[in-house]
């Protein structure tokens, strides 16, 4: 317990120090953080040790659908998103990295995306490829994507070391004209941590 609290104020801190330089004025910093520190949260509530035994993880599916349910509440997507991935466990440490991740890009989606349109549609998809699972992620219906001219922000930079580090994997982005689809290829063994 003592070494999971450890972790938990660590990635904390981190969130908060990376947070107060990216944001223009303290409102914008603790709208961000607080996002991000509740994502976490409800990855955590949904992956922990189940009754009688039954063990530590959750359905993918069902995290991916838990991490979006609360951009619903904003009316962006008026049931118009759809997750259909393989029935595979996470585990406690990969829902980390998955809930930040899933943050990161339906907050982008909100502010730029197809999610910030009463059309905008989003399709989150998996497939299974040797030893990793491809999650790709579709919008469509949205303003016209543009590729970012500028270096990696902060949430791009959150979003690659979760990838690379937490879930052994890597992120790549496509700005099609019809919308933005980003595929994360996951290491089986590293999801299940």
């Amino acid at each position: 317990m003592s070494h999971r609290v450890k972790n938990l104020l660590t990635i904390a801190s981190g969130l908060t120090a990376i947070a107060s330089r990216s944001a223009s004025c303290k409102q914008d910093m603790a709208r961000e953080l607080t996002g991000r520190l509740s994502a976490l949260g409800r990855a955590h509530d949904l992956v922990r040790p189940l009754p009688s035994r039954q063990g530590e993880a959750a359905l993918l599916g069902d995290l991916l659908s838990i991490l979006l349910a609360p951009y619903d509440e904003f009316g962006a997507f008026k049931g118009w998103f759809r997750v259909a991935v393989e029935r595979i466990g996470v585990g406690e440490n990969a829902a980390t990295g998955v809930a930040l991740v899933v943050h990161e890009l339906a907050t982008n989606s909100m502010k730029y995306g197809s999610l910030s349109a009463p059309t905008g549609t989003l399709d989150l998809s998996s497939e299974s490829d040797g030893d990793d699972i491809v999650l790709t992620w579709v919008e469509r219906g949205g303003p016209p994507v543009v590729e970012p001219d500028a270096p990696d922000g902060f949430g791009s930079l959150l979003i690659r070391r979760s990838v690379n580090r937490q879930l052994g994997g890597t992120i790549d982005y496509d700005w099609s004209a019809q919308g933005l689809i980003v595929t994360l290829r996951i290491s089986r063994a590293h999801l299940a941590i």
